[in-house]
């Protein structure tokens, strides 16, 4: 397989806007690396209304999509091509016809957008802006589309992943579900959570925004949610919050 090569200063600039990578291993940020030059080589970035997309743009993301998959295989994501950036969040016009079939329209503000079968469309702003101001925040939208992209796997986002069976369709909903009904019973009661209220949405948006937690902050996401978090470790085949700070600077592979 090629890979594009990826320049160590480059890397260690596009390391440093990341500093959920800082507790990674030597060997982990490696295979990252690897797997980022992969995904380099395989996807079409493509800048939108003018946005130039230049190298440590393409990294960023890169990095960051390739982090839910670095055990389960960058394979998770031959289902598209295309990534598409903006420099900014996008107004996207909506509608949806009522029970008593009225259509309603009216604007959405998207950070990002992924289709079935793509493209995934992500806003530059959203994603440099990734730990700049509050370094506990959970917000990642890259890991948050790219999570939708998994979800989407088995033909629908519903929540639940391409898993290996019915049974384990079964028993991952026997922990999503009552896990999505707590959590929107704490934001109905007004409780501050680790998760974004975005999440109560719908259970696909739980998924994708309780992955950006798990990633991102893992060790507030084990003490508040523990039955979710080790059902998304169970299925990422990652543990992060138990692993050790180490030199952000480690694992130029």
């Amino acid at each position: 397989m090629e890979r594009r090569a990826i320049g160590d200063e480059l890397w260690q600039e596009v390391l440093a806007q990341l500093p959920f990578l800082a507790s990674r291993s030597s060997d982990d940020l490696a295979r990252l690396r690897r797997m980022a030059s992969l995904f380099l080589d395989r996807k079409e970035f493509s800048g939108a209304g003018g946005f130039v997309v230049d190298d440590a743009t393409a990294l960023s993301v890169a990095v960051q999509a390739c982090l839910p998959v670095l055990e389960l295989g960058i394979e998770q994501y031959d289902g598209f091509v295309g990534i598409v950036m903006h420099a900014d969040a996008v107004v996207a016009e909506r509608e949806f016809t009522d029970a008593d079939g009225v259509v309603h329209r009216y604007d959405e503000v998207l950070a990002g957008e992924a289709m079935e079968g793509g493209p995934v469309m992500l806003s530059w702003a959203d994603v440099r802006g990734v730990g700049a101001e509050d370094s506990t925040s959970a917000y990642n939208v890259v890991i948050h589309e790219f999570a939708h992209v998994l979800d989407m796997r088995d033909g629908q986002p519903d929540g639940v992943p391409l898993l290996a069976s019915a049974a384990a369709r079964e028993a991952w909903l026997a922990v999503l579900m009552p896990e999505y009904d707590r959590m929107r019973e704490r934001v109905v009661c007004g409780y501050e959570t680790v998760l974004d209220a975005y999440a109560a949405e719908s259970p696909d948006e739980f998924f994708a925004v309780a992955s950006e937690a798990f990633f991102v902050t893992p060790r507030e996401l084990k003490e508040e949610q523990p039955a979710l978090y080790r059902l998304l470790a169970s299925y990422y085949r990652q543990d992060p919050a138990d692993m050790a700070p180490s030199p952000l600077g480690r694992g130029l592979g």
